[in-house]
């Protein structure tokens, strides 16, 4: 029997009308056919406003095709983030009146659970993500990669099966960007969900990924979809790989065209 894809695509496309006027429409996606695969990483790259995350708002359930169809496990989606789905965004969105206890059960609202159950989730997130002992600390008391951490652990309290990371660290330094990469590779093997990460920066979708999807300048098609052959109990450490090197010099060789593209170079020596 044949598995139902955890997330697919079909002949999608998405275009954004100007200030309403449905004359001045800009074609912002597609087409894009993709399946993800149940329990994979999977990263996108591409060049400045290809519509990365335009395409992770349409997993989401943030924002609807103009055409074709976008299903989570079998299920169209329809314009709301689906039970099943978590999200984290590159901004900073801890609240900052909240203890980091506080800022994580608020992923729970909505769940009609047994208050055991939810302090018991809540307890599971913060050992997962190293805050045990910042469990009562604000977050003006925390780095930007701890309050990151509480951002993850908030989505991580729901038990998602698809987690949508849209550029998570683009706000961090490299020496933390890569152990914030090592912390959610070790959450993605215990939590078992499939991960779809947005990113712009190739080294982190080279060591992340399972399979890297490469967008095209505007509008965003998939132009390559590269298999990195990493085991899945890999780190940071992997970059060192030679191979590591192939797989990074395969994504530029890809983008580069396209990114002179989407600036307006093409066909020049930059």
């Amino acid at each position: 029997m044949t598995q139902i894809a955890q997330v697919s695509l079909r002949q999608v496309d998405k275009m954004f009308s100007r200030g309403g006027n449905p004359a001045d429409t800009v074609h912002a996606l597609g087409p894009i056919d993709l399946e993800l695969r149940h329990g994979e990483f999977f990263a996108v790259v591409g060049p400045s406003g290809c519509g990365k995350s335009t395409l992770l708002e349409l997993v989401a359930g943030l924002s609807t095709a103009t055409r074709g169809e976008v299903a989570f496990e079998g299920k169209p989606i329809e314009g709301r983030i689906p039970d099943g789905v978590g999200v984290v965004f590159q901004e900073d969105a801890s609240f900052p009146w909240l203890s980091v206890r506080d800022n994580i059960a608020f992923g729970l609202r909505r769940m009609k659970l047994p208050p055991e159950e939810k302090a018991k989730r809540i307890e599971k997130a913060l050992a997962m993500m190293g805050l045990v002992p910042f469990a009562e600390s604000y977050p003006s008391q925390l780095s930007g990669g701890m309050r990151q951490r509480v951002c993850i652990a908030r989505t991580l309290v729901t038990e998602p099966r698809l987690i949508l990371l849209d550029e998570p660290f683009g706000a961090l330094d490299q020496q933390t960007r890569l152990l914030m990469g090592d912390e959610v590779l070790n959450l993605w093997r215990k939590t078992g969900a499939t991960v779809f990460l947005i990113t712009h920066a190739l080294d982190e979708a080279a060591m992340l990924a399972d399979r890297i999807g490469v967008m095209s300048a505007r509008p965003g098609r998939l132009i390559d979809i590269v298999e990195t052959g990493w085991p899945r109990d890999r780190d940071s450490r992997i970059v060192q790989e030679e191979s590591f090197g192939a797989i990074t010099a395969r994504l530029w060789r890809s983008l580069r065209e396209e990114s002179m593209k989407s600036i307006g170079k093409a066909g020049t020596t930059i």
